[in-house]
């Protein structure tokens, strides 16, 4: 259940890294994302503190060409299926980049996105699909335009900039899931 642009049942850790959207603006895309950091390395809290503007450039050599970016995903949803909100929907969080769909560019003003705690090559996990699940079903009964047609991986919108959420993202097992539930999720 989403009340106040943020979903009722997550952990909620509010980032800088958005701005408003603009009063006209029609939610009708849902972005799937992967990030983990270092690279391949999860169950850290290095995501929460990128998307906070706290990471530690001493931490990880990689960490050294990152740190200073601005970047954010409305919800990151965790290896263990745990999801936690970084920006509610209402506002514009600045995870696409430059992006484009069907004809239409700048994806973060009409999108929500969302990051899984992944690579392009690993395996998701059960938890992980479940969660995106539940938290798509809401998404798209709170925001009518996300249908199945309009949600789509980062390399839809920005091909051959972005790969996630790479081949490892099974899109058939997910699509099952979101038809498989009937009615809303509390």
């Amino acid at each position: 259940m989403i009340k106040d642009n943020i979903l009722s049942y997550v952990e909620y850790v509010p980032s800088s890294h958005c701005d408003a959207r603009t009063a006209d603006t029609h939610i009708s895309l849902l972005v799937i994302h992967n990030i983990s950091l270092p690279p391949g390395q999860f169950d850290n809290s290095n995501v929460a503190l990128f998307f906070t503007g706290q990471l530690d450039p001493a931490a990880d050599a990689y960490f050294k060409d990152i740190y200073k970016m601005r970047v954010s995903a409305h919800c990151f949803i965790q290896r263990s299926g745990a999801i936690t909100q970084f920006v509610p929907f209402d506002k514009r969080a600045w995870h696409a980049g430059v992006s484009s769909f069907q004809g239409q560019t700048k994806c973060n003003d009409y999108s929500i996105g969302i990051e899984m705690e992944g690579t392009d090559s690993l395996p998701y996990t059960e938890q992980q699909y479940t969660s995106l699940q539940r938290v798509t079903r809401d998404l798209m009964q709170h925001y009518p335009a996300i249908t199945l047609g309009r949600i789509v991986g980062h390399n839809d919108i920005a091909p051959g900039r972005k790969t996630d959420p790479g081949v490892a993202f099974d899109w058939a097992k997910y699509r099952q899931k979101i038809r498989a539930c009937s009615g809303p999720l509390e």
